[in-house]
């Protein structure tokens, strides 16, 4: 049952009580191996289930435009001073409701419509939000896209400098949703100065890394920094911008007024209690040990005959191209889930396959590594998925069921947060 118990819930809504119920019991059930998701604590839980989803507060602390502020500026206060101390930075906004809203905040402080953006190609690796032409930031700006080598789908920064010398963007964004190897932000500083551009850190995917040492930190590098606080980081749906003093003032005043009313103030205090997790030592044990986990289905697949691009991973985050497998991405994944085991569907760098129907799946290793389990687990994931696929190429419901069943009794021993068994 979920824990915090739905008592009331299930008294007043019964209908959504059961559906949040359902939720849970397949959150434990199932091996959850998408990048971008997390179990949070049962404290994050409870700090965005609060009474203080029922306040306004339009502004910064000190500076409302409400009154009864007297607890709420200190929950900001205190969630803003955390991010800043774990992260190393003079200035933390913890106001932006999502990832996109905190991007689109530094095209509004940095950027005028129709100037020269820069962003990974969304094929590539890249997010909706860096430039691509379905999002607004590619509607309203010009941008410029740089990609992976064919060979070795790594970033070419080769590309990346002459087509910053020749287009002269007003910002560069580094980072994205699908890139499983090392950011070399000090290379992209060293671009973006050269240029005169801001250079803007999505670390989104790799922020609880970064907390946790176990992925290079873009703090010195980046202008400005965004990132959500889920995903590795293991907090609420929320979001937060990181910078230094000089672009503190510009990043403050596009977030709001600009682009957002009040913030969430029961987000921000589960932000809060994340942020406060993520600088115990253990936080850092589970950091690691993300990334060896990762490490570790990457070989596992990579020896059934799987095609990773770049070859491997760095982080939390394995690229898996299916086309040798003889099925897409989409059908894949779809089996995929029947058999317990929760992926999605993805474009791989030179896709010939369309987006809603592509030749990769994308994995990561941040929730089944929150549940406890270890390098050790890795090759049996890696057989449940390569069988998986050979029942889904086959249309062999009866394996991927048996295995669905096998992923529970494994994590019928792992504790989840928020789930105690009835």
């Amino acid at each position: 049952m979920h824990t915090p118990p739905l008592r009331n819930l299930a008294t007043e809504d019964p209908e959504l009580a059961q559906l949040i119920e359902g939720e849970a019991q397949r959150q434990h059930d199932k091996l959850r191996l998408i990048p971008s998701e997390n179990y949070v604590s049962t404290a994050v839980l409870e700090a965005t289930g609060s009474v203080l989803t029922n306040k306004y507060s339009e502004g910064y602390t000190g500076k409302r435009y409400y009154e009864g502020q007297q607890f709420i500026d200190p929950v900001e206060t205190l969630a803003a001073r955390r991010a800043e101390q774990l992260f190393g930075v003079a200035h933390a906004n913890v106001q932006p409701y999502s990832g996109s809203p905190a991007n689109l905040a530094v095209y509004l402080a940095f950027a005028q419509p129709g100037d020269p953006v820069m962003g990974m190609a969304l094929p590539m690796g890249g997010h909706l939000t860096h430039g691509w032409s379905v999002s607004a930031t590619g509607k309203w700006f010009r941008p410029v896209r740089y990609s992976v080598r064919r060979e070795t789908g790594l970033v070419d920064m080769d590309e990346v400098r002459s087509l910053a010398l020749a287009e002269r963007p007003k910002i560069i964004f580094c980072g994205g949703t699908a890139i499983p190897r090392t950011i070399d932000f000090p290379a992209f500083a060293e671009i973006a100065r050269e240029v005169g551009a801001v250079l803007a850190a999505d670390i989104a995917h790799i922020a609880g890394l970064i907390a946790g040492g176990a992925h290079p930190s873009p703090v010195g590098h980046a202008d400005v920094i965004t990132t959500t606080t889920h995903k590795t980081l293991r907090g609420p749906r929320g979001a937060m911008i990181l910078s230094d003093e000089a672009h503190a003032s510009a990043v403050d005043k596009a977030v709001f007024p600009g682009l957002q009313g009040g913030p969430h103030n029961h987000t921000t205090a589960g932000i809060a209690v994340a942020l406060h997790e993520a600088a115990q030592p253990e936080f850092a044990t589970y950091a690691h040990q993300v990334v060896a986990n990762a490490k570790a289905l990457a070989t596992a697949l990579g020896e059934r005959g799987f095609d990773l691009v770049s070859g491997g991973t760095d982080n939390h985050l394995i690229l898996v191209d299916l086309t040798s497998k003889g099925i897409g991405g989409k059908p894949a994944a779809q089996a995929l889930d029947r058999a317990g085991i929760e992926t999605n569907y993805n474009t791989v760098p030179y896709d010939t396959r369309k987006p809603f129907d592509p030749s990769g799946v994308r994995l990561g290793t941040p929730a089944l590594t929150t549940r406890g389990l270890g390098e050790q687990s890795m090759p049996q994931v890696a057989a449940w998925i390569d069988e998986a696929v050979g029942a889904a190429v086959k249309e062999d419901e009866a394996t991927l069921a048996r295995i669905a069943g096998e992923v529970r009794d494994l994590l019928a021993g792992y504790p989840m947060p928020g789930f105690a068994a009835a």
